[in-house]
């Protein structure tokens, strides 16, 4: 009899999954001023802006950048000068149906995932964090998959 098929993987399992790809350093980080961050987080922004295009695909790691410029000053409370949340990346576009796309390109976002503010230096374009900050944002990972486990564990019992 043929084994029945696996079951899918839940946000928190993956969620576990990712967290060894960022600690080994698989994942690389991208700077974005403030209040964007917090607008892919928690206002459905689906779009990051740039002025140079992507091939990249697949999760990274969202940086709030120090920088207040872009902020009104009610938002100038809002974390800065670190990692935020993780976000996929899932295509680059030069036109979108999105009141958020403003841009020359667009890399349309999903899965967007905020986390504590882990403090670290950003760079320019898509960077490396160093071992002490992947392994930060990987222990804030995983223990938000481990309370997304337990969620689903007692939705399912």
């Amino acid at each position: 009899m043929p084994n029945p098929s696996p079951q899918p993987e839940g946000r928190g399992e993956a969620l576990l999954a990712l967290a060894g790809r960022i600690e080994r350093g698989e994942i690389k980080a991208l700077s974005i001023k403030q209040p964007y961050p917090h607008n892919i987080f928690h206002d459905g922004k689906d779009v990051e802006n740039r002025d140079w295009p992507t091939k990249g695909r697949g999760w990274f790691i969202v940086h709030a950048g120090v920088s207040k410029s872009e902020c009104a000053p009610s938002e100038y409370d809002l974390p800065r000068g670190g990692v935020v949340g993780i976000a996929r990346i899932v295509d680059c576009v030069t036109e979108m149906e999105s009141d958020w796309f403003f841009g020359r390109y667009g890399f349309v976002l999903n899965d967007a995932t905020p986390l504590p503010l882990i403090p670290c230096k950003g760079q320019l374009g898509f960077f490396r964090l160093d071992t002490a900050t992947n392994a930060a944002v990987a222990a804030a990972l995983r223990a938000l998959a481990t309370q997304e486990i337990g969620a689903s564990k007692e939705r399912e019992g």
